[in-house]
């Protein structure tokens, strides 16, 4: 449960409600009195949405899904597919403020400029809305800095002319080992499709939990030279890539995730505010939860299903 609770959220498993981040094997335990028997009777198991493309998962039984071109595909169908319509979809322009108008309407402020809006569904980190939103809004903003969050840094490495030593997806690694690791993703045996001719292979490393708090606490410069160096030393104390790679990127993700306060959900309703939540800030940290916390944000302010 270390390793799971490290490799999902990056987190303690001492600290992290297995009530809020593994709801079916809460449920499980709850209906039978064992997580175990419960699973193999089927409780705790949500309702599934149903499509052809879910009906292929099930029935190839698939383990995870990426897109060929690599995940950042996604975003760039849905802008050519909202801008194809006439939407107009601003990169570059930060928000710096909300503020309410008299008629109910949003302002978002966008540094130089600024546009108004009948209703706001936000996307970004909780912690970052929490700055953003008015005075009248206060109660709200207290709520969303609630949800902690954690850093989680993540290299990508690849290797030219390299094999691993294992195969599958990738390995997760508890914190009594190493607390600074999280774990390793073998990209070319998960995505093979992705390397298309190259014999490099790729791997991800990904960092955080206490270790990384600790380091941000301390004040520690957190350069892309420190993170660089632990994951090449990872991938060559754990899969024997010795030789350096011939390719590396750096990214340091501030991911935050949590339940909305019940207070916050009546501060919504009661004020009727024209905002709604949606994001890994809420209901999951997968790009599986993003995408349905969108469909459920666009159902909430459309009104049915019909119009999502």
């Amino acid at each position: 449960m270390d390793s799971l609770c490290r490799g999902v959220f990056a987190g303690n498993s001492r600290e992290l409600s297995i009530r809020s981040c593994f709801p079916s094997l809460f449920q499980a335990e709850q209906t039978h009195r064992s997580i175990l028997l419960g699973l193999l009777l089927g409780a705790g198991q949500s309702p599934q949405l149903d499509s052809a493309l879910i009906r292929q998962a099930r029935a190839e039984r698939w383990s995870q899904w990426s897109l060929r071109g690599g995940l950042e595909m996604l975003p760039q169908a849905l802008e050519t597919h909202l801008t194809s319509r006439g939407v107009s979809v601003l990169k570059g322009h930060p928000v710096s403020g909300l503020s309410l108008q008299a008629e109910g309407r949003w302002k978002v402020s966008l540094g130089d400029s600024s546009l108004e809006a009948d209703h706001i569904i936000s996307a970004i980190p909780a912690s970052v809305l929490s700055k953003l939103l008015p005075t009248e809004a206060a109660p709200l903003a207290c709520a969303l800095r609630t949800i902690t969050a954690v850093s989680v840094a993540v290299v990508n490495l690849q290797y030219r002319g390299a094999r691993l030593p294992v195969q599958g997806f990738g390995h997760l690694v508890p914190s009594s080992e190493d607390p600074g690791i999280l774990g390793i993703v073998y990209d070319s045996v998960a995505f093979p499709e992705q390397d298309g001719s190259s014999p490099d292979l790729r791997v991800t490393v990904m960092m955080g939990g206490s270790w990384l708090q600790t380091l941000e606490a301390s004040g520690c410069v957190l350069s892309q030279e420190l993170f660089q160096q632990q994951a090449q030393e990872a991938a060559a104390t754990q899969l024997g890539l010795k030789e350096p790679p011939s390719y590396c990127l750096v990214h340091l993700h501030k991911v935050s995730w949590g339940k909305l306060p019940s207070s916050a959900r009546q501060f919504l309703t009661a004020q009727r505010l024209p905002l709604t939540l949606a994001g890994a800030s809420y209901e999951g940290v997968a790009v599986n939860d993003c995408i349905e916390s969108g469909r459920q944000a666009a159902v909430s302010v459309l009104g049915t299903e019909h119009h999502s």
